[in-house]
């Protein structure tokens, strides 16, 4: 599914600059000027990374971090730390912090640390960070999809569709199951549209897919890495 990042930090100038950056490399964001709005959208939404500044109007950011630590143990947290705050860094990590960014910082370094942390996080989830079957090849971290060597462009939709046959390779995944983690339509025939598309990009013979199969009468499965069976 797609990617959701959480700022937490009270400059709105910052927060901008954070929602612009991800953007540009399709994470979705939520941003929270306080502890308090942080830990309400994180009682509401999924969220697969948080960004932390530790200066926080109304609680400490440390202490922010000691509550998700508690309630969302394997969350990763990107700290956003001041320059001069070596001890915060520490006690930042201390608690659990996965890595920490020094302000004033750079997008790219940003960008890399984040990276990190979610491959990190797939590692412990037991979840591939690359999937590779039959010349497709999944950057689960940093969305990217290739086909024999060259770059796929995928829709988010497709995207995501394309994600959770890859968290449940090997497996055949019903129509309605599909559709409940993807999209709230409950027509089959939306489900046949986008997997249609997806062979179009992904498979060297669209009318004979080898890695999207089609499970007569139950839904579709993506070929796992060690299933050699074409069906």
């Amino acid at each position: 599914m797609s990617m959701n990042i959480l700022v937490i930090d009270d400059e709105p100038p910052i927060r901008k600059l954070l929602r612009m950056g991800l953007a540009t490399q399709g994470y979705q964001t939520f941003e929270a000027p306080n502890g308090r709005t942080a830990l309400d959208v994180l009682s509401r939404e999924t969220v697969n990374l948080i960004i932390l500044d530790l200066g926080l109007p109304d609680m400490r950011g440390h202490d922010l971090l000691r509550v998700i630590r508690k309630d969302f143990r394997d969350l990763p947290v990107v700290v956003l730390s001041s320059r001069d705050d070596e001890a915060g860094k520490v006690e930042a990590l201390d608690l659990g912090a996965d890595d920490y960014v020094t302000k004033p910082f750079g997008m790219g370094e940003l960008l890399a640390r984040i990276r990190a942390a979610l491959r990190h996080q797939l590692a412990v989830q037991g979840e591939r960070a690359l999937f590779e079957v039959d010349g497709l090849s999944v950057d689960l971290v940093r969305r990217l999809v290739r086909v024999r060597g060259a770059d796929v462009k995928l829709t988010p939709r497709e995207y995501d569709f394309l994600r959770v046959l890859i968290q449940h390779a090997g497996k055949a995944l019903t129509h309605a199951q599909l559709m409940s983690a993807v999209s709230t339509s409950s027509d089959p025939q939306y489900l046949r549209v986008y997997m249609r598309q997806l062979r179009l990009k992904l498979e060297a013979d669209p009318e004979r897919p080898s890695i999207l199969l089609t499970e007569t009468g139950v839904g579709y499965r993506l070929r796992a890495p060690d299933d050699d069976a074409h069906a």
